[in-house]
């Protein structure tokens, strides 16, 4: 019998244990369906920003590194050898095309000058004697009074003299050129550099004067990818006029000189980078721009007429690509997938396809929200209203009556 009621108690236990077990376990499911439900029942709409897709044109532009370089860079050096007597520019100063930069020692040269005048003077009144010789004897030829020879060879005796003062003129014109060059002319104007000798040292013509670059108007250098080459050349083609193009600075927030215009397009793709270079002008009017400054270039291409824009934080992404939150009339959302077509300023982008315009897409807010949730709209910068006092006094029985159940 002790048995019996052992194994019979056993059981008892087991049957207990079993039904509390059960009970508690639907409690608790019962419970929290009831949770979910109220949750999903009374949750109270979502304040979120949202604005409007707007249609406007919208500048397409390329970017790239770009490099300023000089219209136009001369090394000044002497043509002549001599010594160096003055230098007559300011270094850093601006100088005209025509301005003497420099004086070298004339006096060797305009002594060379002086003597080929006077050989020419010689030469040239040689040549006037043996001219009136020659019409003399021409009529003295008939009457017998000379020979045919002798008359042959006082013609070639003036050719020969005329000859000689030819090259005396052309020995005349050649010492004068050296004798110029003594005075170091500026070719262009620009700007000079530092001076590369001082006075008083005697010059060659390996020497360097001073380096001038021309900084009106004045070059960007910069490259492309080869993917937009033929975009480019089509819109080159099409306007040149229209490509304008922009220098800014190293962080792309300033814009250092505007109004530049593309002027070549290199005829060929560097193999090694997969660019290509581009020249563009600047009128560069008040010296903004500097040979050897690095910039950030900003080129555009095209407009695209009625694109439509959103503020960037409106487009999230997904791992099935990007999307946004858009409102419906019923005060819920949605999440519609997106195409970006391409960024409008640093701020805002421009939507290939899943919008049109007018409707509305949240900007702030969006990390609160899931498809299906309703939420209050409010506009750039506005705030939600403050609880009301009923309001208020509902929140707090709310969670009065969650810490009871808790």
């Amino acid at each position: 019998m002790s048995r019996f009621w052992k194994i019979a108690g056993i059981i008892l236990a087991v049957v207990v244990v079993a039904a509390l077990g059960y009970r508690f376990l639907h409690k608790a499911g019962g419970a929290g369906a009831a949770g979910r439900g109220q949750g999903a029942g009374d949750g109270a709409p979502v304040p979120v920003t949202a604005v409007p897709v707007v249609k406007q044109n919208v500048p397409v532009y390329l970017t790239s590194l770009g490099t300023v370089q000089a219209l136009n860079t001369v090394v000044v050096s002497p043509q002549v050898s001599g010594r160096l007597l003055s230098l007559d520019f300011v270094e850093g100063q601006p100088v005209k095309k025509g301005q003497v930069l420099a004086h070298i020692d004339p006096r060797t040269y305009q002594a060379a000058y002086d003597q080929a005048v006077a050989r020419q003077s010689q030469d040239t009144a040689q040549l006037a004697t043996a001219k009136s010789n020659l019409e003399r004897s021409e009529g003295l030829v008939g009457k017998g009074y000379i020979s045919k020879q002798d008359l042959d060879a006082l013609r070639n005796t003036a050719n020969q003299l005329q000859a000689a003062v030819a090259a005396d003129a052309a020995s005349v014109r050649d010492s004068k050129v050296q004798l110029d060059y003594t005075n170091i002319i500026s070719p262009i104007d620009g700007l000079a550099g530092i001076r590369g000798v001082d006075p008083g040292n005697v010059v060659t013509t390996t020497s360097s004067i001073v380096t001038l670059t021309q900084l009106h108007p004045i070059n960007v250098m910069f490259t492309l990818p080869e993917q937009d080459l033929d975009l480019v050349r089509s819109a080159f083609a099409k306007d040149a006029s229209a490509l304008q193009v922009a220098a800014l600075d190293r962080t792309d927030s300033h814009p250092i000189a505007s109004g530049g215009v593309l002027r070549v397009i290199d005829n060929q793709i560097d193999t090694s980078t997969g660019t290509f270079r581009l020249k563009s002008e600047f009128s560069n009017a008040d010296n903004a721009l500097w040979p050897g400054q690095f910039v950030n270039v900003r080129l555009l291409v095209s407009t695209v007429d009625g694109g439509l824009v959103v503020p960037a934080q409106a487009v999230s992404r997904g791992p099935d690509g990007d999307y946004v939150y858009q409102v419906q009339a019923d005060n819920t959302v949605k999440m519609q997938p997106v195409v970006v077509a391409g960024e409008v300023g640093d701020t805002h982008v421009m939507i290939g396809s899943g919008l049109k315009a007018g409707d509305q897409v949240v900007t702030e807010g969006q990390f609160r929200l899931k498809p299906g949730s309703k939420v209050t709209t409010l506009k750039p910068g506005e705030v939600p209203p403050a609880p009301t006092a009923a309001e208020l006094e509902k929140s707090t029985q709310a969670r009065a009556r969650g810490g009871r159940r808790g």
